[in-house]
């Protein structure tokens, strides 16, 4: 079955990957970018593999920039754009946690709320939020951007069921640690605030992430949740993540201080 995607965050990372991957798989595709150098390198790479890939700029902070990408004719949106910023909770900058919050909550429940509202009258559609494997499990040093997915878990399963009666399907992917480059500078970034005056905790210290996995596998994933009939509510990759989420999640049951 032919689909029409709304993908947000498509300027870099698994957005990128899934825009192209679903447009050679001959899916329309209306590819958002964050800022405009994207809009135009993701044409020029459209152009450059001959693909019917429609490309437009969408600051998912800007409500100008929502309601525009909201007036086109899509039957799934890919809620996938985000941020992370690393930092001990204790001491992360309230400004960050707003950040990250506005990006991975607000304003893509805005998104979301915006294409329900179509599916709802169209009596069909799917919502296919890019959460993570820090929705589901302790994530030490990233807190703020795990606290975001757990509130993205939130919605999701609230979304499901509310959504469930109108023909509109909602369902997440929940990416572990793969190479796009997402991982990298959301630990570095923790250094443009830590020297900034005087810190009570010691640094986490910034080093390379050596055990990142192809994000052509979920890459991949995400295009079959994307565009299969009856998708799995949840995919969690790579396989090795997913079995660490479930025996983290049985254990804190039984943690103890």
């Amino acid at each position: 079955m032919t689909r029409t995607v709304l993908i947000t965050g498509a300027g870099s990372g698994f957005g990128r990957g899934v825009a192209l991957g679903l447009a050679r798989a001959g899916h329309g595709v209306i590819a958002s970018c964050q800022i405009w150098p994207q809009v135009t390198d993701l044409r020029v790479e459209a152009a450059r593999e001959g693909l019917d890939l429609r490309v437009i700029k969408l600051d998912v902070l800007s409500a100008i920039d929502r309601a525009h990408a909201l007036g086109f004719d899509f039957d799934v949106l890919f809620n996938n754009a985000g941020i992370m910023e690393s930092g001990p909770v204790a001491e992360l900058p309230p400004e960050i946690v707003r950040r990250i919050f506005d990006t991975n909550v607000f304003a893509a429940l805005e998104m979301a709320q915006g294409a329900a509202r179509k599916f709802i009258a169209a009596g069909a559609g799917r919502i296919v939020w890019t959460s993570s494997v820090a929705g589901l499990v302790k994530v030490p040093w990233d807190g703020a951007y795990s606290a975001s997915k757990y509130a993205v878990e939130g919605f999701c399963a609230a979304m499901r069921e509310e959504l469930a009666p109108y023909g509109v399907q909602v369902c997440t992917v929940n990416p572990g640690a793969y190479r796009t480059g997402f991982n990298d500078t959301g630990m570095e970034s923790q250094d443009q605030w830590w020297g900034q005056g005087p810190r009570v905790m010691r640094h986490w210290p910034v080093r390379e992430l050596t055990r990142q996995s192809d994000p052509a596998e979920m890459i991949a994933a995400m295009i079959n949740v994307l565009t299969m009939p009856n998708p799995p509510y949840r995919t969690v990759l790579p396989e090795a993540a997913a079995e660490m989420a479930r025996r983290e999640q049985t254990e804190e049951w039984d943690k103890r201080l």
